[in-house]
């Protein structure tokens, strides 16, 4: 029997979020800026919410190209808020359009925005050996850092906890519980 993290319960998308994306590392500045927009949108929602929702994102939002996201005017914000597909909560569309023109200002003065944000946990994937899910932290010392760098550079909804559910999301921190299959697998990635 294969054993998975308790979090992702019984549902198909949750469990293939689980398997197949969730603490791997990635380098990719579009989906890095992803993410970094669904954490956000996923303040005071579950992660299955979100997840359920991505692919109204991806066509919503431009499949995240953040040149484009970050031209949006306040009449494409309006049509975004009376999209059913995604959350329709004004100041999360918003923010988005701010993240955009700040993480190009990032790619920019770093060269990526890949740079950028893995400097935080030094390049490499933390590895964690959590044996259960209550010893998992919502935030660390180095989310911390992250969200006042992140907010100090004009970012929105990047509030310590978000920080953390992002380097658990990009595989910044390996956060599989000892027993799922998938900590040894990442390992070492």
């Amino acid at each position: 029997m294969t054993y998975r993290c308790d979090w992702c319960g019984d549902d198909p998308l949750y469990r293939q979020y689980h398997d197949s994306e969730w603490a791997v590392p990635l380098h990719n500045d579009r989906r890095l800026f992803e993410f970094l927009i669904l954490e956000g949108a996923q303040a005071g929602l579950s992660w299955l919410t979100i997840l359920r929702k991505r692919e109204h994102y991806r066509r919503a939002f431009d499949n995240f190209d953040a040149g484009r996201i970050a031209a949006y005017d306040a009449n494409h914000i309006e049509s975004l808020l009376q999209n059913p597909g995604i959350v329709r909560n004004r100041v999360k569309v918003q923010a988005a359009v701010v993240n955009a023109r700040q993480f190009l200002e990032v790619q920019a003065a770093f060269g990526s925005f890949d740079r950028f944000i893995w400097q935080f946990s030094g390049g490499q994937t933390q590895q964690n050996c959590w044996r259960n899910l209550a010893d998992v932290p919502a935030s660390t010392p180095t989310s911390e850092a992250m969200s006042r760098e992140l907010k100090r550079r004009g970012f929105k909804f990047v509030g310590s906890t978000i920080c953390y559910a992002y380097m658990q999301a990009t595989g910044m921190v390996n956060d599989h519980l000892t027993s799922c299959f998938r900590h040894k697998e990442l390992l070492s990635a």
